[in-house]
């Protein structure tokens, strides 16, 4: 494995920081304080300061917390990512479902009672996140006019493109509010590329890459995007023309390139 990836060239870097900001879909601006929502829904991902985001806001405002996930193929970046953390790290991970992990955090260390959190533990995928969360809030009986979503950053534009699919023709379907938990830059450093932030928990630089490289498609809609004239698993997005011309920047760069050609980035 790659101990540290190449410094970028600085149009590349900028590109790769726009791709990022635009994915990781903020609709406050700043942080949300006041907050006002009727419950938090955490999604299962492995970015820990996401995680305690998500669980600091429901904590300090005495919301429902929604944890949502199974196990998926993506389950054993959270397995690393608690057991490397130096409070999480006593958490049983190997073999248990994303949300009762989350449950776990969210009820040992951010004290929150058993009565707030609702954990969906059936789904092994982003969109069943969202179709499974929303069942088990109208099950549950849960009037919410508004709910902030927390997802991994990079997956927090799709995710919420997902729950708005999802409340088509739904009946009093919460209003969806966007809030990635953290603000996330890459820099070039004398060691290669890495994240401004001296935050831990973070992705390895190779799997945040990954994740952006594989979420523009996705978020396509056309006959290989997720969008309607797609699979039809989230709602229509707008490519605003800055980011189309940072995935133009990003997808002509060699080292990246050649790097998805090997699936060193895939």
């Amino acid at each position: 494995m790659m101990m540290n990836f190449p410094r970028l060239p600085e149009p590349t870097l900028a590109a790769l920081n726009t791709l990022g900001q635009w994915l990781a879909q903020n609709d406050f601006v700043g942080k949300p304080e006041p907050v006002r929502a009727d419950a938090v829904i955490l999604p299962g991902h492995a970015v820990i300061p996401a995680i305690d985001a998500a669980c600091a806001i429901a904590a300090r405002h005495n919301l429902p917390l929604v944890v949502s996930g199974g196990i998926g193929h993506s389950t054993p970046f959270l397995y690393t990512a608690v057991a490397r953390h130096p409070q999480y790290n006593v958490i049983r991970t190997t073999g248990r479902k994303e949300a009762l992990i989350l449950a776990d955090i969210a009820r040992k260390f951010w004290k929150i009672p058993d009565e707030r959190l609702v954990i969906e533990d059936k789904s092994t995928n982003c969109g069943e996140n969202a179709r499974f969360s929303v069942a088990l809030i109208a099950a549950r009986g849960m009037a919410l006019k508004t709910a902030l979503v927390m997802q991994d950053p990079v997956l927090q534009r799709r995710t919420m493109a997902t729950f708005a699919r999802v409340s088509l023709g739904c009946e009093n379907a919460p209003h969806w509010l966007s809030y990635p938990g953290l603000n996330v830059q890459l820099t070039n450093t004398e060691d290669g590329l890495a994240f401004s932030s001296q935050a831990s928990g973070l992705w390895p630089v190779e799997r945040y890459l990954s994740l952006i490289f594989g979420e523009i498609p996705r978020l396509r809609d056309d006959a290989e995007g997720y969008g309607p004239a797609g699979r039809d698993f989230i709602v229509h997005v707008d490519f605003p023309p800055e980011i189309a011309r940072a995935w133009q920047i990003v997808q002509a760069d060699t080292l990246l390139a050649e790097m998805q050609r090997s699936r060193a980035l895939v």
